[in-house]
């Protein structure tokens, strides 16, 4: 199987979130297709990048581009500030003078096989001594609030997709958000809610802001529960079945569905969130989303700032974080951990949840008994010092041995995140699984009030 994969060509496909499966040409790491871009043919489109076109066709291309009436039109709205979410430039410089251009998979992995085995080998053992400092606990906190009942008991519209991982992920996340204070139970129905938000109590959330907002569905839960009457969903992609028809069909509820990549979106120069509470919520933020995103709430607060009362948002896909958008590099440079070492780290939380090993981990929910198991498969062997290279080390790895590493990594990158948000902005935050692993690996969530 490994064998396999290995001919596979390395390029990725963002929109596809995996590798070219074609197979790789004859001394490259990509397909026919794919190694014209070593060479220079092929360039991100400079109206967005997330495609390419060949630069003998980039004139007419960008005349054409799909894109090209959005982002024209986006242009002129106010809250379009290209990158000001991004990171700023000293940030960048800390750590290294390189480039501030993406680090791709394949730039990661060179970056781990490049490394000498006794490099890769004190590595491990800095992760290890790290996350023993830093990530005593995280404790469990499945929530099922009784204001989620109507969706758990399957009681809302028939036309609402329904799928029971997704309800039981979207109304832990709310919950975890009603137990710090952040959101108000109705005690007897919405409307309860609704009149309450009227009376303007100052410690009262009126609006909602999800990040990475997809179809919708997190917010349709939340205001089919708490009674929440302005809604901002924010996306950078088009969606069908969203659910923003059956949330306008609500009396009174004010929707903005904001088409944006959460790097240019400057919310204080939203005016109908001026001065008002909200909570943010965002369900499987990928990668540098979640940064983006903390950067996009917390940072350059004024008087006329909306209010922020509550955030939750549960991580993912760490593998595609990047040095330049990580919202806490002084903390992790203060680990001693380099910008290189960090992307390395990125890459190998990869193998917390990749196929080698996940189909044999049902229900586990907690690291120290993914620890146990992989020292089992380890009892009896030696290490074998004459492994020349970092690649032979990998594949002589337990499958057990690199969902730890994976899944120590995850937490270091969270935890930063974490302590950023307490220390930078003095709320109240912690990590919390809220989630079984059975039901999905990616089971943490970032909450603060």
């Amino acid at each position: 199987m490994e064998a396999k994969s290995s001919n596979r060509c390395s390029f990725w496909l963002p929109k596809k979130k995996r590798s070219c499966a074609n197979t790789r040409i004859e001394s490259s790491m990509f397909c026919g297709n794919h190694s014209q871009r070593l060479e220079g043919q092929w360039i991100p489109c400079p109206i967005d990048p997330s495609h390419s076109v060949l630069q003998e066709n980039l004139e007419w291309h960008v005349k054409r581009c799909p894109l090209l009436k959005q982002t024209v039109a986006l242009s002129g709205q106010r809250f379009y500030q290209k990158g000001i979410n991004a990171g700023n430039e000293e940030e960048e410089k800390l750590g290294s003078c390189c480039s501030d251009s993406l680090v791709t998979s394949e730039m990661k992995r060179k970056l781990l096989y490049s490394m000498s085995v006794s490099q890769f080998h004190q590595l491990i053992k800095k992760i290890e001594a790290v996350h023993g400092g830093i990530c005593k606990e995280i404790d469990d906190s499945y929530l099922s609030p009784e204001a989620c009942n109507i969706w758990f008991n399957k009681e809302i519209d028939r036309k609402l997709p329904f799928q029971e991982k997704h309800v039981l992920q979207q109304g832990s996340i709310l919950g975890n958000l009603e137990e710090i204070g952040a959101l108000k139970r109705c005690k007897i129905n919405v409307e309860c809610c609704e009149s309450d938000l009227k009376e303007k109590d100052d410690n009262s959330v009126s609006a909602v802001v999800e990040f990475g907002a997809g179809r919708g569905y997190l917010t349709q839960m939340l205001a089919d529960c708490y009674g929440i009457k302005k809604v901002y969903l924010v996306e950078r992609k088009s969606y069908k079945l969203k659910a923003d028809r059956s949330l306008r069909q609500k009396e009174n509820l004010v929707l903005e569905r904001m088409r944006i990549d959460i790097e240019d979106l400057n919310l204080n120069a939203v005016e109908s969130l001026h001065g008002v509470p909200y909570v943010a919520v965002g369900k499987h933020l990928c990668g540098p989303a979640t940064d983006l995103s903390l950067r996009c709430c917390l940072s350059r607060q004024d008087g006329e700032s909306p209010v922020l009362r509550g955030l939750a948002i549960a991580t993912c896909c760490h593998h595609l974080c990047q040095w330049k958008s990580y919202i806490n590099k002084e903390y992790i440079l203060s680990l001693g951990i380099s910008k290189d070492e960090f992307h390395i780290m990125t890459s190998f939380t990869s193998w917390a949840v990749d196929d080698d090993h996940g189909s044999n981990l049902p229900g586990v929910d907690d690291i120290d008994l993914l620890a146990s198991n992989a020292k089992e498969e380890e009892e009896g062997e030696v290490r074998d010092d004459s492994l020349s290279s970092v690649e032979e080390v990998v594949k002589k790895m337990k499958p057990m041995e690199r969902a730890v590493l994976g899944f120590k990594c995850k937490q270091i990158i969270d935890a930063g995140r974490m302590k950023w948000v307490n220390k930078k902005h003095g709320l109240d935050s912690k990590l919390v699984k809220y989630i079984p692993a059975s039901i999905s690996p990616e089971n943490t969530l970032l909450i603060a009030g």
